[in-house]
Formats: C-alpha cells, sequence, structure tokens
C-alpha cells in the first residue's frame, strides 16, 4: 500500500487549474437536460420534470448547487 501523498504522486508536468479559472456557470441559460446530467441522471420525461421543478424554484442556484 502507498503512503504517499496525493502532491507527491503527481508528476511534474502535472499542474492544478487555478480556482479563478474555474466556472460553473453557463453562459447561458440552464436546460432541464443540463440539470439532469449535472446531477448524473439518464434524461427520460421522470428526470426531465424533476429538473423543471428544480429550476423554477431554485433557478441557476440548483445547478450551482451541483457543480464545483
Amino acid at each position: 500500500m502507498s503512503t504517499s501523498t496525493p502532491e507527491e504522486s503527481r508528476s511534474s508536468d502535472d499542474v492544478c487549474t487555478p480556482d479563478a479559472l474555474l466556472h460553473s456557470a453557463p453562459a447561458k441559460d440552464v436546460t432541464p437536460e443540463d440539470l439532469v446530467m449535472a446531477a448524473g441522471r439518464d434524461v427520460t420525461p421522470k428526470t426531465l420534470d424533476w429538473a423543471r421543478r428544480k429550476l423554477e424554484s431554485e433557478g441557476m442556484a440548483a445547478i450551482e448547487k451541483l457543480l464545483p
């Protein structure tokens, strides 16, 4: 079993993306399909209904809760 930390196991050319460059908010409105896929679910009529209700009640915050 290895006792190395994640930093030690990285190669020298493996660099983390700075937080300032990471964005989860889309440039356009989030669709129910976007929300379903971000939740890791299959796109079905049932999950699309769930996503529509979630977007209506929470707006853009619904997807931001799912994405980093």
